[in-house]
């Protein structure tokens, strides 16, 4: 009988390193999993039944164009669910992200599986096709901490006490009824972060939420209310709508009642249309309350608009721990402007200047006189300024002869700069 022969090295070596690996111990093996996608992770299973088990426990399922190739609905489908169904223990992340996949029935099915293993954070983004309407049952994973959602609807059924467990929820091109809003922000005690971009159904962003640190909005409102969110420490609002000034009466301002619940407010961005929203009824020169945290200001302004421009510095007066400035000027029915109407920023505000401001930036500048009239109250009222960036709009011919007006303006701050960019 003939002898077997020895294992080459080469065989030999590899064995060894197959054992390595397969006798890794379970928290290095599961965080080798952790940074692989899906597809990948779930191939490791062939290694040995200790990988099998690990790949069946991932706690983050990320399925999305990056995670497998196939164009079939179908076959992308029976991926999701198998994972699902095999899978073993909680699972704190589900993300489903695919530009081809529309909403199908299946998706309820995936969901109501989730529903029933205490799903800590959900992203549903469907690229494709009519929103997606979002199940019941979603509503009964009451240990969610995370939600985002993409062109769906929202209709909870009647018995939804909302989620007592949620910390971030941001929704796009999300569809609900005004009272489906109310109920769903002001049912969520814990909610620490908001995002809200190009929503409809609800005209009335109203946000009561204590908890509430960052607030992040973008598309069309009629208003906007906050109510208890003293939390709150960054504000991001675009407007996308000129508003009609005549909705509110001149006794009424609508800049004091906004900020009067953001006494921690750090980070403010004012973009579009918001600060000719701010700037209704009676503007006082101060807040009655000073933003004595803000750092950062973010502001879209119209310098020919006597009311922003009035709306601004009251907010600038009342900001005396701001370091660092942003304005987007806006040049839009410039034919129609009031100059005349604007009063100096010098002469309106002999007495105030920026202890604290270093940096400033400055877009779309197009020369006009009251933007040179800001800027010189700028370099002449901020001891601290480090560095003024101004970048001219494209339509400015002559940004030479700008520039040359600028660097004659006087200058409280001996170290500042001026940084001049082309269009």
């Amino acid at each position: 009988m003939a002898k077997r022969g020895k294992p080459s090295k080469s065989c030999t070596k590899r064995n060894m390193e197959l054992d390595r690996i397969s006798n890794l111990p379970s928290d290095v093996i599961g965080k080798i999993l952790s940074f692989l996608p899906i597809k990948e992770a779930v191939k490791t299973s062939i290694l040995s039944s200790k990988w099998r088990f690990q790949s069946a426990m991932l706690p983050h399922l990320v399925f999305d164009d990056q995670c497998f190739s196939t164009q079939n609905h179908k076959t992308f489908e029976n991926i999701v669910y198998q994972v699902l169904l095999l899978h073993i223990g909680p699972i704190h992340t589900f993300k489903l992200s695919r530009p081809d996949l529309p909403a199908t029935s299946e998706i309820d099915r995936w969901i109501r599986h989730l529903s029933r293993n205490s799903v800590n954070e959900l992203i549903l983004k469907i690229w494709k096709g009519d929103p997606y309407k979002i199940p019941s049952c979603l509503f009964s994973c009451q240990d969610m901490v995370h939600l985002e959602l993409y062109n769906c609807s929202l209709k909870p059924p009647s018995t939804c006490k909302g989620f007592r467990s949620l910390k971030s929820l941001c929704i796009d091109e999300v569809t609900m009824a005004q009272d489906v809003f109310d109920n769903l922000i002001v049912s969520c005690p814990l909610l620490e972060r908001l995002t809200l971009t190009n929503c409809c159904g609800f005209t009335h962003v109203k946000i009561h939420a204590p908890n509430l640190k960052f607030f992040h909005f973008e598309g069309l409102f009629e208003h906007v209310t906050l109510q208890n969110t003293l939390s709150l420490a960054e504000v991001y609002i675009y407007l996308d709508f000129d508003y009609d000034r005549r909705q509110a009466p001149a006794s009424y301002c609508r800049l004091i009642k906004f900020f009067v619940h953001l006494p921690h407010i750090r980070r403010l961005t004012i973009q579009d249309y918001f600060l000719q929203y701010l700037a209704v009824g009676a503007l006082p020169g101060k807040l009655p309350k000073p933003c004595l945290y803000l750092s950062f200001l973010s502001i879209d302004i119209y310098f020919s608009d006597p009311c922003e421009v009035l709306a601004a510095q009251c907010l600038l007066r009342s900001s005396p721990a701001l370091q660092e400035l942003e304005i987007v000027a806006h040049h839009e029915n410039q034919d129609q402007a009031v100059n005349v109407e604007v009063k100096s920023w010098l002469d309106a505000n002999q007495n105030w200047s920026f202890t604290q401001l270093r940096l400033v930036k400055i877009t779309s500048f197009s020369g006009l006189e009251a933007e040179l009239d800001f800027i010189k109250f700028l370099l002449s009222s901020s001891p601290l300024l480090e560095i003024l960036t101004v970048k001219p709009a494209a339509s400015v011919v002559d940004s030479l002869e700008l520039l040359k007006r600028l660097i004659r303006f006087r200058r409280a701050s001996v170290h500042s700069e001026i940084v001049y960019l082309e269009p």
